[in-house]
């Protein structure tokens, strides 16, 4: 069974299709962008409706607040609206001000619009824009 080391959650997990993508963006999120690994969270529980669920990454500002959800699937999904369905859901709880989903071949960021929509962005925010909001 091969295995990757998470440098969020300290350990070695399964290398999955999905975890590659996930590995990935994290790589990028703190490598190219700056995000530090200390303001991520990588299988973020959470609960709504009674039921528990799991963000596959959450960024946090200075304040600790998520302004950033991550939402990874397999190179093999396709990224469709029950995806964003499952995205969207869990900003109801998450209230986050950016939305990123990837299956690592397709990536869509999203930023509130201010009028309960969302907008696609082209540039991904700094982690010190993120901050500031």
């Amino acid at each position: 069974m091969d295995q990757v080391f998470d440098p969020i959650r300290k350990r070695y997990v399964k290398l999955t299709p999905e975890e590659e993508v996930r590995q990935h963006v994290i790589k990028v999120l703190t490598r190219c962008w700056g995000y530090p690994e200390t303001h991520l969270a990588v299988e973020y529980g959470f609960k709504y409706n009674k039921r528990q669920y799991r963000a596959d990454i959450v960024v946090f500002n200075r304040a600790l607040q998520p302004r950033l959800l991550v939402e990874c699937k397999a190179p093999s999904v396709q990224l469709t609206a029950d995806v964003i369905d499952q995205v969207v859901r869990y900003n109801y709880v998450l209230d986050v001000e950016y939305i990123l989903i990837t299956n690592g071949e397709l990536f869509y960021l999203c930023r509130r619009d201010g009028k309960g929509g969302w907008l696609q962005c082209s540039e991904m925010p700094s982690f010190d824009d993120l901050c500031e909001i």
